[in-house]
Protein backbone atom coordinates (compact mmCIF):
# COMPACT_ATOMS: atom_id res chain seq x y z
CA UNK A 1 0.00 0.00 0.00
CA UNK A 2 1.53 3.21 -1.18
CA UNK A 3 4.50 2.08 -2.51
CA UNK A 4 5.01 4.77 -4.81
CA UNK A 5 4.23 8.17 -3.91
CA UNK A 6 4.13 11.28 -5.70
CA UNK A 7 3.86 15.07 -4.10
CA UNK A 8 3.89 17.99 -5.28
CA UNK A 9 5.99 20.55 -4.27
CA UNK A 10 6.59 24.33 -5.24
CA UNK A 11 9.17 26.02 -2.35
CA UNK A 12 6.06 27.38 -0.11
CA UNK A 13 5.10 26.36 3.31
CA UNK A 14 2.09 24.58 2.52
CA UNK A 15 4.54 22.40 -0.06
CA UNK A 16 6.61 21.82 2.53
CA UNK A 17 4.01 20.77 4.72
CA UNK A 18 3.09 18.11 2.40
CA UNK A 19 6.40 16.66 1.52
CA UNK A 20 7.27 16.32 5.55
CA UNK A 21 3.68 13.79 5.32
CA UNK A 22 4.39 12.42 2.56
CA UNK A 23 8.27 11.73 3.52
CA UNK A 24 6.83 10.24 7.00
CA UNK A 25 4.02 8.16 5.14
CA UNK A 26 7.09 6.77 3.11
CA UNK A 27 9.06 6.05 5.89
CA UNK A 28 6.71 3.60 7.17
CA UNK A 29 5.45 2.41 3.76
CA UNK A 30 8.97 1.53 2.78
CA UNK A 31 8.16 2.82 -0.34
CA UNK A 32 9.43 5.70 -3.14
CA UNK A 33 9.13 9.10 -3.15
CA UNK A 34 8.54 11.48 -6.60
CA UNK A 35 8.79 14.86 -6.13
CA UNK A 36 6.97 17.16 -9.15
CA UNK A 37 7.76 20.76 -9.23
CA UNK A 38 6.49 22.51 -12.76
CA UNK A 39 7.77 26.12 -14.16
CA UNK A 40 6.16 28.18 -16.91
CA UNK A 41 8.15 27.65 -20.18
CA UNK A 42 8.34 31.13 -21.55
CA UNK A 43 8.07 31.75 -25.17
CA UNK A 44 10.89 33.62 -27.09
CA UNK A 45 9.93 36.68 -28.02
CA UNK A 46 9.35 37.97 -31.58
CA UNK A 47 13.14 39.40 -31.93
CA UNK A 48 14.65 35.98 -31.15
CA UNK A 49 16.03 36.42 -26.97
CA UNK A 50 14.34 34.01 -24.48
CA UNK A 51 11.99 35.64 -22.75
CA UNK A 52 12.75 37.45 -19.04
CA UNK A 53 12.67 34.44 -16.57
CA UNK A 54 13.01 31.32 -18.92
CA UNK A 55 15.88 29.77 -17.86
CA UNK A 56 15.53 31.15 -13.91
CA UNK A 57 11.88 28.99 -14.04
CA UNK A 58 13.65 25.73 -15.24
CA UNK A 59 16.50 26.59 -12.81
CA UNK A 60 14.06 27.74 -9.86
CA UNK A 61 11.89 24.71 -10.00
CA UNK A 62 15.35 21.87 -10.74
CA UNK A 63 16.51 23.99 -7.53
CA UNK A 64 12.93 23.25 -5.46
CA UNK A 65 12.57 19.83 -6.59
CA UNK A 66 16.72 19.17 -5.41
CA UNK A 67 15.51 20.37 -2.16
CA UNK A 68 12.90 17.73 -0.82
CA UNK A 69 14.58 15.41 -2.82
CA UNK A 70 17.67 15.83 -0.76
CA UNK A 71 15.40 16.18 2.64
CA UNK A 72 13.58 12.84 1.84
CA UNK A 73 16.97 11.01 1.30
CA UNK A 74 18.38 12.88 4.29
CA UNK A 75 15.00 10.74 6.25
CA UNK A 76 16.39 7.44 4.63
CA UNK A 77 13.86 7.79 1.53
CA UNK A 78 14.25 6.63 -1.84
CA UNK A 79 13.31 9.72 -3.90
CA UNK A 80 13.24 11.22 -7.53
CA UNK A 81 12.40 14.59 -8.79
CA UNK A 82 10.75 15.55 -11.84
CA UNK A 83 10.81 19.54 -12.98
CA UNK A 84 7.84 19.67 -15.42
CA UNK A 85 6.88 22.31 -17.85
CA UNK A 86 3.34 23.20 -17.94
CA UNK A 87 0.72 23.38 -15.48
CA UNK A 88 1.34 22.28 -12.05
CA UNK A 89 -1.68 19.52 -11.77
CA UNK A 90 -1.09 18.23 -15.10
CA UNK A 91 2.56 17.52 -14.27
CA UNK A 92 1.50 16.05 -10.84
CA UNK A 93 -0.84 13.92 -12.75
CA UNK A 94 1.34 13.39 -15.51
CA UNK A 95 4.03 12.04 -13.20
CA UNK A 96 1.79 9.87 -11.34
CA UNK A 97 0.91 8.11 -14.31
CA UNK A 98 4.18 7.47 -15.00
CA UNK A 99 5.45 5.79 -12.24
CA UNK A 100 2.24 3.93 -11.27
CA UNK A 101 1.89 5.90 -8.17
CA UNK A 102 -0.30 4.61 -5.11
CA UNK A 103 -1.20 7.90 -3.92
CA UNK A 104 -0.53 11.71 -4.74
CA UNK A 105 0.17 14.12 -1.71
CA UNK A 106 -0.79 17.55 -2.18
CA UNK A 107 -1.38 21.11 0.17
CA UNK A 108 -4.58 22.59 0.88
CA UNK A 109 -3.46 25.88 -0.49
CA UNK A 110 -6.16 27.25 -2.68
CA UNK A 111 -8.86 25.37 -1.55
CA UNK A 112 -10.42 27.95 0.49
CA UNK A 113 -12.46 31.65 -1.35
CA UNK A 114 -12.85 32.00 -4.66
CA UNK A 115 -9.89 29.73 -5.94
CA UNK A 116 -12.15 26.88 -4.61
CA UNK A 117 -14.74 27.33 -7.11
CA UNK A 118 -12.18 28.72 -9.87
CA UNK A 119 -10.26 26.10 -9.37
CA UNK A 120 -7.12 25.14 -7.70
CA UNK A 121 -4.28 22.43 -7.93
CA UNK A 122 -5.37 20.48 -5.12
CA UNK A 123 -9.13 20.43 -6.90
CA UNK A 124 -7.56 19.44 -9.93
CA UNK A 125 -5.24 17.02 -9.21
CA UNK A 126 -8.34 15.38 -7.06
CA UNK A 127 -10.74 15.36 -10.12
CA UNK A 128 -7.99 14.02 -12.17
CA UNK A 129 -5.49 11.54 -10.66
CA UNK A 130 -5.19 8.24 -11.75
CA UNK A 131 -4.42 7.08 -8.19
CA UNK A 132 -6.13 8.05 -4.47
CA UNK A 133 -5.14 11.75 -3.13
CA UNK A 134 -4.18 12.94 -0.35
CA UNK A 135 -4.87 16.84 0.07
CA UNK A 136 -2.85 17.74 3.07
CA UNK A 137 -4.02 19.99 5.78
CA UNK A 138 -1.71 22.73 5.75
CA UNK A 139 -2.79 26.03 7.33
Amino acid sequence: MFETVVVGADGSETAAEAARKAIELVKLTGGRLHVVTAYRHEQLSAAGAEAPGTIGSRDLAESVVSDYVSRARAAGIQSEGHARSGDAANAICDVATDVGADLIVVGNKGMTGMRRVLGSVPNSVAHHAPCDVLIAFTT
